[in-house]
């Protein structure tokens, strides 16, 4: 017997959004038996990671500070996705979004808030799209892969990170310490607006959700999007040029993962130091995989992802189950995802053995 891949015609609609939520119960149900296998509570496990978060009240200033950032990043990563150009560097467009909005925060620190939040705000977007701007151009010029090109120019962005900080933008009174100073009261957005666990990069991660949802379903630079990403030839011969559309997407997602740094560090940190690059970047690869590269699909898996960020730290300290508990259940729900995609897309069928043409028997 013989194991066939046949092409469906069309994907189910079903399938696309019930193989997400597949996914994130196969991920609980083999988290459980994985940390059983290895001698920790697994369902308590579980519990903790998944549950926790969503019923414990105090826990939710965290889970919406974490999904903020996420989703915020998911939604460009998806935007360029769907035009199927693959942007893995988002961690090094975070990072220089958020040292670009820091060095104006610096350069201007006597700025009244009402000035120098926005301008903080559209240079980190700025940084961000600039840096991701490199590997499109890189792609459209030079025909550079745009997975790897990206991908390195995250480790770049780290050593500017660790130049700055420990150089130039070093606090002088920070004992020592590799950060910059401290952003002052009117460079500094609130942790949550007022007394609701809402903090403001969420607030902007859901005006994003509709203005993306917008574009990709009712604009024409959405479906130009779309096209591309679906069948090149046919787009070309439409009108819609591709080395347009990479660079638009590209940067685009750029823009998205700056705000998000810049936002990060002005609303949760207060400054840049060592441990400013948190690996959402990358998390966020897979919340746009998750959402099916759908911005409302983004919002709910961006608000899972940043359960499992939580929930680690709960079940570290409730179970002692080991510190990287998170990565490893994102790592599950994006091979699961990936490989749901493949019956999703083909069916599998069984095919016997055709029988040997008689000439080729060997007579005993």
């Amino acid at each position: 017997m013989r194991i066939r891949f046949e092409k469906r015609a069309a994907p189910s609609r079903l399938m696309q959004v019930a193989t997400p939520v597949a996914s994130v119960l196969l991920t609980m149900v083999l988290g459980a038996l994985m940390f059983d296998l290895l001698g920790f509570d697994g369902v308590r496990a579980i519990r903790e990671t998944f549950i926790t978060p969503i019923v414990a009240s105090y826990k939710w200033v965290d889970v919406a500070a974490k999904a903020a950032p996420l989703i915020i990043i998911g939604l460009g990563l998806s935007l360029s996705n769907r035009a199927q150009v693959w942007n893995i560097g988002a961690e090094g467009q975070y990072v220089i979004g958020a040292l670009a909005g820091a060095g104006v925060a610096l350069a201007w620190p006597q700025a009244p808030g009402v000035v120098i939040i926005p301008l903080m705000l559209a240079c980190g977007a700025l940084g961000g799209a600039l840096w991701a701007a490199i590997p499109a151009f890189l792609r459209t010029r030079f025909q550079v892969n745009e997975v790897l090109s990206s991908l390195m120019l995250v480790y770049v962005a780290l050593q500017v990170l660790n130049y700055l900080i420990g150089g130039p933008w070093k606090d002088p009174n920070g004992h020592n310490f590799p950060q910059t100073a401290p952003f002052s009261a009117a460079q500094q957005l609130p942790h949550t607006l007022g007394s609701t666990p809402i903090p403001p990069g969420l607030v902007v991660a859901l005006l994003l959700v509709a203005l993306f949802w917008f574009v990709l379903s009712r604009s024409v630079y959405g479906y130009s999007v779309r096209a591309v990403g679906a069948a090149p030839d046919a787009a070309k011969y439409a009108g819609f040029d591709a080395k347009r559309t990479i660079w638009s997407t590209l940067t685009i997602g750029g823009a998205m993962a700056g705000l998000a740094g810049i936002l990060e560090a002005s609303s949760q940190l207060g400054q840049i130091n060592l441990g400013f690059p948190s690996g959402y970047g990358f998390t966020a690869i897979i919340v746009a995989f998750l959402g099916r590269l759908n911005p409302i699909g983004v919002l709910l898996a961006g608000t899972i992802l940043a359960i499992t960020y939580v929930g680690g730290q709960v079940a570290q300290a409730a179970v002692h189950v080991p510190e990287a508990t998170a990565g490893i259940f994102q790592a599950m729900m994006l091979f699961l995802i990936l490989a749901s995609d493949v019956l999703v897309r083909f069916r599998i069928r069984l095919q016997r053995n055709p029988p040997r043409a008689a000439a080729n028997r060997v007579a005993v």
